[in-house]
């Protein structure tokens, strides 16, 4: 379906214009700014879309004829709508009389609308080229399970990351000893030291006893010196009980422990290093197994992304390096707003092509955002598609198929008039359009 001809009078800001559209190709609505370019696009959506793209203000303001808006189709087609509530009637080629549900059939969304995709946010551009291909349900199953993984991945990371920053906060001993040192040993000989030590203190509190008791005795000497001999004789006894080996009382030496206490004590200080450097050990060996756990994500991830790549390798795209990764539509790797205004476009087409494909045309407002040479390669893009575009454009040059002025078509000698600018038209004979010099 492509439009051959199209008359609108009396419609937003439009007069009287009538047009015949390229079969293919670029057809370019020119004029200033507020001269009622856009408002040809309305109609035509208005007349093809139905109520949902009626426009707000659908009447021309003061004008004194009805408004009318008549499209045929190359497929035999005439669309009109017109009178005070907008009345549609679609008639085919045989006579038979239609409605909406007639061009809904044929006449794609997008085709008429294609601000909606332009303008739409990533995903939604995305889920209409997976709607496209048959594989959105498959997708966003393996889109979901890779999300999953990789939020599994960013927290296992950072688990990581956490349990490393944490070991090198350790304390590390170069030399210590891999298990701990036992000081069993040296404490047993501490107390056998301990024990010989309050053996011989006992013998000195014994003798100092003795001695005490003698200096005693010995005042009393001269008053009983038949218990002074008692005495001595029990000194003399008490002397020979008290010899200990080869040593008397007096050449008891007591050992020192220091060395013993220094060397429990090292033991414990080597044992505490032991402890931190297990405990270091502990730490990094936990955070290399989360590594490992994050490193076996990311595997999984890049198996899943290779799932989703080879899904939309085998899919016949709307246009060649069209892909969805991360959710979002791409060509040739590149984002949305990374392309140009032109390939932005180019995409929009060949998506709405593909959506309709018995819909052979577009509406496309404001074109004036590519120079010549876009313009001439969007052009080239639709011919070699077999596509007609009906676009505007701020511009009067020679790249517009009809410029619009103050709501009419100017001549091929610069006067306003209802139609192309090098074949203008009076649509003779049809009492239902008025001439300009009616309006």
């Amino acid at each position: 379906m492509k439009i051959t001809a199209l008359e609108v009078q009396n419609v937003k800001r439009v007069k009287a214009v009538a047009l015949e559209p390229s079969p293919e190709g670029l057809t370019v609505v020119g004029g200033r700014n507020g001269q009622g370019k856009t408002s040809v696009l309305d109609a035509i959506a208005y007349a093809l879309g139905g109520e949902r793209l009626a426009p707000t203000n659908y009447r021309r303001e003061g004008a004194a004829a009805e408004s009318r808006i008549r499209v045929e189709t190359d497929d035999g087609l005439i669309i009109e709508r017109k009178g005070k509530n907008a009345a549609l009637t679609v008639t085919d080629s045989t006579g038979r009389r239609g409605g909406q549900k007639l061009l809904d059939a044929v006449v794609g969304r997008m085709s008429i609308d294609l601000p909606s995709f332009l303008n739409a946010n990533d995903k939604w551009k995305a889920d209409i080229l997976l709607k496209i291909l048959g594989v959105g349900d498959e997708l966003e199953r393996l889109e979901k399970e890779e999300k999953a993984k990789y939020d599994l991945r960013t927290a296992t990371g950072r688990m990581a990351d956490q349990k490393e920053k944490a070991a090198a906060e350790l304390p590390w001993h170069e030399g210590a000893p891999e298990e701990e040192v036992s000081a069993a040993e040296l404490i047993r000989r501490q107390q056998t030291i301990l024990a010989e030590n309050g053996a011989h203190q006992r013998l000195r509190d014994e003798l100092a006893a003795n001695k005490r008791e003698l200096d005693a005795v010995g005042k009393r000497l001269f008053e009983l010196a038949a218990e002074t001999a008692r005495l001595k004789a029990q000194e003399e006894t008490l002397t020979r009980k008290v010899f200990v080996g080869e040593k008397t009382v007096a050449e008891l030496k007591d050992e020192s422990t220091a060395e013993v206490e220094a060397s429990i004590a090292a033991i414990e200080e080597t044992n505490a290093k032991v402890r931190e450097n297990q405990r270091r050990r502990e730490v990094l060996a936990d955070a290399e197994d989360i590594r490992q756990q994050y490193e076996g994500l990311t595997r999984e991830i890049e198996e899943l992304r290779a799932r989703k790549t080879k899904l939309l390798e085998g899919a016949d795209l709307p246009f060649p390096g069209l892909s969805v990764q991360d959710g979002k539509l791409t060509l040739d790797g590149k984002a949305w707003d990374c392309m140009s205004s032109s390939k932005q476009l180019i995409v929009a087409t060949a998506i709405a092509a593909r959506l309709a494909p018995d819909c052979k045309f577009v509406l496309a407002d404001k074109l004036e955002m590519l120079d010549l040479d876009t313009l001439a390669e969007y052009d080239a893009f639709l011919k070699e598609r077999g596509l007609q575009c009906i676009g505007t454009r701020v511009s009067t040059g020679g790249e517009c198929s009809i410029v619009i002025e103050d709501g009419m078509a100017l001549t091929g000698n610069g006067e306003r008039g209802t139609g192309n600018k090098e074949d203008p038209r009076t649509p003779e004979g049809d009492d239902d359009f008025t001439l300009p010099d009616e309006v």
